[in-house]
């Protein structure tokens, strides 16, 4: 009980801040900026249950579109950082081709996935989802990965450890708390990348397009219903990653 009652102290500052910005939306903003361009939260809530079936099946779609994309771009992430771990000339050599690729604007390059893969096939938002995902993971799982103290490096040789052996009982163990850092950063750019690549194409099932659709045709509480529902998706996956990463983390006692 009093964990819990830890973990309420903790929360309850952020839930004063939002009740007090949704209070302001309600009455402050949403009158100044207009009730067309900005909704009430009560206009966008009751949008939201007239058409949460859709919604929320667009909000699915979307999200496992991002998931894969996810997968695909911290898995590549990971594999990268070790082989740059492992042969540092390499990864000197190529790291500033993975930071030129990172700073690509991602709207710039959504219209060549979908072009490569077409708009309507779900791996080019995959596609888009993995490139946001790759850069945060890599930098944080190399620096992990590389932060090991030398003595833990030299006691696995004085034991005869290979390369393989060190990456496994010193290298990655040290890393997990860097990698996860990493994977929390990409739930959410993965979800971002799904949504932004709907924009150039895509089902009329996924949650971008549903955004789209509703801005242009100027119902903004359905749009902004439908963006809520795609942070909702996002802070759920950033929520799943770190419950993993607590439960992989407690059974590593040297972390």
């Amino acid at each position: 009980m009093r964990s819990v009652g830890k973990r309420l102290l903790q929360w309850l500052p952020a839930l004063v801040v939002f009740v007090l910005g949704i209070a302001a939306w309600q009455w402050i903003f949403s009158p100044l900026a207009g009730k067309f361009l900005l909704p009430r939260p009560s206009r966008i809530a009751q949008s939201f249950w007239d058409n949460h079936h859709v919604l929320l099946a667009a909000g699915w779609f979307t999200f496992k579109e991002a998931f894969f994309g996810f997968l695909i771009g911290s898995g590549m992430a990971i594999l990268t950082a070790i082989a740059f771990a492992r042969w540092r000339r390499v990864g000197d050599a190529l790291m500033p081709y993975a930071v030129a690729a990172s700073a690509i604007p991602i709207i710039a390059f959504a219209p060549i996935t979908n072009a490569w893969f077409g708009a309507l096939n779900p791996r080019s938002k995959w596609a888009i989802a993995a490139v946001l995902c790759y850069f945060p993971v890599l930098v944080n799982s190399l620096r992990g990965l590389t932060s090991v103290r030398p003595e833990a490096i030299e006691l696995m040789r004085s034991y005869a450890a290979g390369q393989t052996d060190i990456f496994r009982f010193v290298r990655i163990p040290a890393a997990l708390p860097y990698i996860f850092t990493g994977l929390k950063v990409a739930t959410v750019l993965s979800l971002i990348g799904a949504v932004v690549g709907d924009y150039f194409g895509g089902s009329t099932l996924a949650l971008g397009v549903q955004i789209e659709n509703s801005i242009s045709l100027f119902d903004f509480p359905l749009g902004w219903a439908a963006i809520v529902v795609a942070s909702v998706f996002g802070i759920l996956f950033y929520i799943g990653v770190s419950l993993i990463e607590r439960a992989v983390l407690r059974q590593m006692p040297s972390t």
